[in-house]
C-alpha cells in the first residue's frame, strides 16, 4: 500500500473513491458529501454511497470527527478503513483541518488503512488480498501531512512484519527462521545484525540454555544494531523480545485445548523486530539495539524438570519450579547480555503471564519497571497512539514471594500477583540500568474468529522511540 499527498482540494472529476473528513457539514463543498453528512444520525460517524461516474459508479464516503483525541481518531479511522479496504484507490479530503490536526488525522487514517488491508493467507490455495492499493491525502499542509504519513507507513511496516512472524506456523517459524528473518529485514534497511548460536548460549547463558536444550531446534541470540544519532557512541536504547517460537510448557505440559496459539509466544520478539525495523525505516536519529533470545520450549528426556537448579549468565542460581515459566528464564540472560552496551534504557517485551490477562484483559498491556521516568514515557507514548498500557507496581515486598530453599531465587512466586512476581524475577537482572517490562500476553494476538497476531505494541514502542529523537 502506498500513501501520498497533494497540496490541493479534491477536484469534482477526481478518479477513485472519495472520502471527505469533516467536523461540520458546512465545511464540505461536494454536493453528495454534504447530503451524506446531513444524513448522519447522532452517534454515527461514517456513511457512504455510490454515484454515477464516467466509468461506472464512484464510491463516496464521509467521516465526521468530534474529538481529536487519538482514541477517538482511531475509532473513527477504523470505521472508514473497513470501507476503504474494498476500494483500489482512496482520495482523502482534509481541507477542513489546520496544520496541527491535518497530520494527526492523516496518521490515524493511514495506520488504520494499512492494518485493515492486512491479510495472512500464504498457506491457502486461493489468496484473497485486499483491493486497497493507494491512498492520496489532499491538504494545504502537505509537508506536515507527508511527515505524518511516513510515520504511519513505518508503523504499518513494523506491525505487518510483527504479524507475519506471529501468524507463521511454528513448523515454519522456528528459532532459525525467526533469527534469519530478523537479520534479513534489518540488513535490508541498512542496519547491522549478528546471530549467535548454541555454542555460545550453552557456554555462557545457562538459564537460556536450560529451556532450549529440550528441543531438536537450535536456539539463537539475535543482536540488531542501528546507530542513527549524531553521536554514534551515545548510550543506546535496547529492546529485548521473548522469542519462544512454540511453548508446549515443557515437562509442566500445557493443556491441549488451544495449544496451537502457543506459536504466538514469540510475539515479544516479533514486536521488537518490527519496532526496530520501523525505527530504522524512519531513520530516527537515535542509537538502537534489539536483542532476541529465541528457542522452543519442549518436553524431552533432557528438558528442564521441576526441581532443577540452573545458573544464569549473571551468576544467580534459579530453582525451576515450573517449566512453563520459561520466558523469564531466557529473558534474564538476554537482559544480562544487554549490560555490555551501557544502555540509556532497556525495555523488554514478552507474552509472559496468563495472569496479565486476568488482571488487565485483552486490550491493555501491563507495564512495570525500576525507573519511573521511563515507565511514564512509555505510558505517555501509549496514550498518544491509543495502544493501551497500564502500570503495575514492583514493590520490594513482592520479593517475599520469590524465596527458594535451594537456590538464589525460584522461577515462579507463591500464589497471587503472578504478573508482578514475573516482573520482580526479571528485576533481579536489571539492577544496573533503567528498565521497563511490557507484558503483552493479552494484547499480542486475538483468539476465536479473528485469531491472529495484532502487531501490538509496535505503535506504543515506535512512538516512544520517535519521542527520543
Amino acid at each position: 500500500m502506498e500513501f501520498s499527498t497533494k497540496a490541493e482540494t479534491l477536484q469534482p472529476n477526481q478518479a477513485g473513491a472519495l472520502l471527505f473528513v469533516f467536523t461540520e457539514a458546512a465545511q464540505l463543498g461536494h454536493e453528495t458529501a454534504q447530503a451524506l453528512a446531513r444524513s448522519l444520525e447522532e452517534g454515527q460517524n461514517f456513511t457512504d454511497t455510490k454515484i454515477p461516474a464516467s466509468d461506472g459508479l464512484q464510491a463516496v464516503a464521509v467521516l465526521r470527527l468530534k474529538d481529536f483525541d487519538r482514541a477517538a481518531l482511531n475509532k473513527a479511522a477504523s470505521d472508514a478503513a473497513k470501507w476503504a479496504q474494498n476500494q483500489a484507490q482512496v482520495n482523502v479530503e482534509l481541507a477542513p483541518f489546520c496544520e496541527v490536526n491535518a497530520p494527526r488525522v492523516a496518521e490515524a487514517l493511514a495506520a488504520a488503512f494499512g492494518n485493515a488491508a492486512y491479510r495472512f493467507d500464504r498457506y491457502k490455495k486461493e489468496a484473497k488480498p485486499a483491493k486497497f492499493e493507494t491512498a492520496v491525502f489532499h491538504s494545504a499542509h502537505a509537508d506536515k501531512v507527508n511527515a505524518a504519513l511516513a510515520a504511519a507507513e513505518a508503523q504499518v511496516y513494523g506491525q505487518t512484519l510483527c504479524r507475519d512472524l506471529g501468524n507463521a506456523a511454528p513448523n515454519e517459524c522456528t528459532p532459525e527462521f525467526l533469527a534469519q528473518t530478523a537479520k534479513a529485514e534489518a540488513e535490508k534497511l541498512g542496519a547491522t545484525a549478528k546471530i549467535i548460536g548454541k555454542d555460545y548460549i550453552q557456554a555462557n547463558m545457562g538459564s537460556f540454555w536450560s529451556v532450549a536444550k529440550g528441543s531438536t531446534q537450535d536456539p539463537y541470540l539475535v543482536e540488531l544494531s542501528y546507530f542513527g544519532a549524531a553521536d554514534k557512541t551515545a548510550a543506546p536504547t535496547v529492546l529485548v523480545g521473548k522469542g519462544i517460537t512454540f511453548d508446549s510448557g515443557g515437562i509442566s505440559l500445557k493443556p491441549g485445548a488451544n495449544m496451537d496459539e502457543m506459536k504466538f509466544d514469540m510475539c515479544g520478539a516479533a514486536t521488537v523486530i518490527g519496532t526496530f525495523c520501523a525505527a530504522v525505516k524512519l531513520k530516527l536519529p537515535i542509537n538502537l539495539i534489539a536483542i532476541v533470545p529465541t528457542c522452543e520450549n519442549m518436553p524431552a528426556g533432557n528438558a528442564n524438570k521441576p526441581g532443577d537448579v540452573i545458573t544464569s549468565m549473571k551468576g544467580l542460581t534459579i530453582e525451576v519450579l515450573n517449566t512453563d515459566a520459561e520466558g523469564r528464564l531466557i529473558l534474564c540472560d538476554a537482559l544480562t547480555y544487554a549490560e555490555q552496551f551501557k544502555p540509556r534504557a532497556v525495555i523488554d517485551v514478552a507474552t509472559l503471564t496468563g495472569a496479565c490477562i486476568i488482571a488487565l484483559g485483552h486490550d491493555v498491556s501491563g507495564v512495570m519497571g525500576n525507573n519511573q521516568e521511563l515507565v511514564d514515557s512509555l505510558l505517555a507514548a501509549s496514550k498518544a497512539v491509543d495502544d493501551k498500557a497500564w502500570q503495575l507496581p514492583l514493590f520490594d515486598t513482592y520479593k517475599d514471594q520469590l524465596k527458594s530453599n535451594f537456590a538464589d531465587i525460584p522461577n515462579i512466586g507463591s500464589p497471587g500477583a503472578g504478573t508482578i512476581t514475573a516482573g520482580t524475577f526479571l528485576s533481579y537482572f536489571t539492577e544496573d540500568y533503567p528498565w521497563a517490562h511490557l507484558d503483552i500476553a493479552g494484547t499480542a494476538w486475538k483468539s476465536g474468529g479473528e485469531k491472529g497476531a495484532t502487531g501490538r505494541p509496535v505503535p506504543l514502542l515506535l512512538n516512544y522511540l520517535r519521542n527520543l529523537a
